[in-house]
């Protein structure tokens, strides 16, 4: 009589226990509404899509627990960070060179406008000025000048010394003509002239001071010029170096895995985050010595731009220094020419009614209209700001990209997004650069092999800076076009971007293990209750085979 009572029981145990661990289940099953509504956002079909969380045993990337996603949004998901990040430095990358392409323009724009004002003034002024020493040839002498002056400032190769040489000596012949026009003067004459020209010195010390002066602020203005477009293009270049395998990987736990979690709005461990980051920019890191190099080069170069030595003053005043020193060559006109008489010979008069056209001819400059050049010392003021902003843009790309996500902050450090688990991060945070990499706990980092095509930019930077000191100090650089390739890319870990994932130890499978704490997470996507929820299954089971037995 005893069985049929002991029967119930433990049937109505077993009942109240399966429907107890299934109630269990049921309350602990999350939604994944906000999940689907991300997906869809992004452009996904919501097909296949989970309602409500399922087991994660298929996932790559992700932690292995309850999630809302399947393998292929898990991919897509990926596919999504990387493109993400890679627009974010992109835009970044954007950002800077257009701020280095402006001041390029503005300069290159500025320093052409000096010359062509210069040039201008001397064509408007000199006519009714000097008479006949100008319409000599419609002022070719001047205009000729003008062209090598540009050309050395574009850096084709012209030979600045021996182009202001060879005006000079251009010049005296046709100032001396002018100022003797009552006299012939053969070729043969004009040599010996040519040759008493030191001992002369017809135009006083302004020759020797132009072409010092000149030489010296041409040099600073193209460099400078050149400088920031090189430095440009580098930015270009080094954007350009693909993301490696296993950062793709940890971005995408960075930025999609929490989602998969059911962790919608959960905050990011700053030092997490920015392990990550520093891991996967450690070469560009290591652009910031020899950037910071080429920045301050910069800077020195500028500051010789303003000033009455400055380069302003030097090139926008070459038409004056002409005028100066033919002025000095009229006012000691009978001294040279009597040495030049005495060491030359008398030369031959020339026909009658040749009149001497510098006497007729006299005017006044016309005055110099500045109100279309912009103040250098407002664009010094401005480049300097420029540069002391992007002085530190290599090591600040992590900082730049974990700003822009939700960092947890102070008080908060238990409840961010570790890379697994909403927990404390209790890894150390790295430094910046390639060679602090070898104890990243999230990426590992081959330190032995650097990208190729940063360290080729490395070595352009260098140059860009070896030229602007030179620069600096006076001394003529040749420069190379700096916007050619440079043969040879790649990202240097020995693996293409979609092949493997290369690690320290050299073995393409193996997947550094995470030093992460996790502690015990009361969401329904963890581990521990997926834990317990099989272990009650399996008590279940054991019972009702014992039942099954009676």
């Amino acid at each position: 009589m005893e069985w049929p009572c002991r029967y119930s029981w433990w049937h109505l145990g077993i009942v109240f226990f399966v429907h107890w661990a299934a109630g269990e289940m049921g309350n602990k099953a999350k939604s994944c509404e906000a999940v689907r509504q991300v997906y869809s956002a992004k452009g996904y079909s919501l097909s296949g899509v989970p309602q409500s969380e399922i087991s994660g045993e298929h996932l790559r990337i992700c932690p292995q627990g309850y999630t809302c996603c399947t393998s292929e949004m898990e991919e897509n998901f990926s596919n999504i960070s990387k493109m993400e990040f890679d627009n974010s430095l992109r835009e970044s990358s954007l950002s800077v060179q257009g701020l280095l392409i402006t001041q390029n323009r503005n300069f290159d724009r500025y320093f052409q406008d000096l010359l062509n004002k210069s040039e201008q003034i001397l064509l408007d002024t000199f006519p009714s000025k000097y008479g006949e020493l100008y319409t000599q040839n419609d002022g070719k002498i001047f205009r000729d000048l003008y062209v090598e002056l540009r050309q050395y400032y574009r850096g084709s190769g012209v030979n600045l010394e021996e182009a202001l040489t060879e005006f000079w000596s251009h010049l005296v012949d046709r100032v001396f003509k002018a100022q003797n026009s009552q006299f012939t003067f053969t070729d043969d004459y004009l040599d010996c002239l040519a040759k008493q020209y030191d001992q002369l010195k017809p135009f006083g010390d302004i020759p020797r001071e132009m072409k010092l002066k000149a030489t010296r602020a041409f040099i600073a203005a193209r460099s400078f010029v050149q400088g920031l477009s090189a430095a440009a293009d580098i930015v270009r270049k080094v954007t350009q170096v693909p993301m490696s395998r296993e950062c793709t990987r940890e971005v995408m736990k960075l930025m999609y895995c929490p989602l998969c979690r059911g962790h919608y709005n959960v905050k990011l461990c700053d030092n997490y985050c920015l392990n990550v980051m520093r891991g996967c920019l450690a070469n560009q890191a290591d652009l910031d010595p020899e950037w910071r190099n080429l920045i301050e080069s910069l800077l020195l170069v500028a500051g010789k731009f303003n000033g009455v030595a400055g380069v302003e003053n030097i090139i926008g005043t070459i038409h004056i220094k002409i005028s100066e020193a033919i002025t000095h060559m009229q006012e000691n006109k009978e001294v040279i020419t009597n040495k030049v008489f005495k060491s030359c010979g008398n030369p031959k008069k020339a026909n009658k009614g040749a009149k001497t056209e510098e006497r007729k001819r006299k005017g006044k400059a016309i005055a110099e209209d500045k109100s279309t050049i912009p103040s250098m010392d407002n664009m010094v003021s401005d480049v300097k700001v420029m540069l002391a902003e992007i002085q530190d843009y290599w090591v600040s790309l992590p900082n730049i990209f974990c700003s822009e996500k939700v960092i947890a902050g102070p008080g908060n450090e238990d409840k961010c997004w570790n890379g697994m688990a909403r927990a404390r991060y209790m890894p150390e945070r790295m430094g910046s650069g390639l060679a602090n990499q070898i104890n990243n706990p999230e990426i590992d980092v081959d330190i032995t092999k650097p990208d190729m095509t940063i360290r080729q930019q490395i070595m352009q930077l260098k140059i860009m800076t070896n030229r602007l000191r030179n620069a600096y100090n006076g001394n003529d650089v040749d420069f190379q076009d700096t916007s050619d390739d440079i043969s040879g890319s790649g990202s240097g870990d020995g693996c293409t971007d979609t092949v493997c994932i290369k690690t320290v130890s050299g073995d393409s499978s193996v997947i550094h293990t995470q030093t992460h704490v996790v502690f015990k997470d009361k969401s329904p996507g963890s581990n521990g209750n997926a834990s317990s929820w099989n272990l009650s299954l399996l008590l279940a089971a054991l019972l009702v085979a014992h039942f099954a037995r009676w």
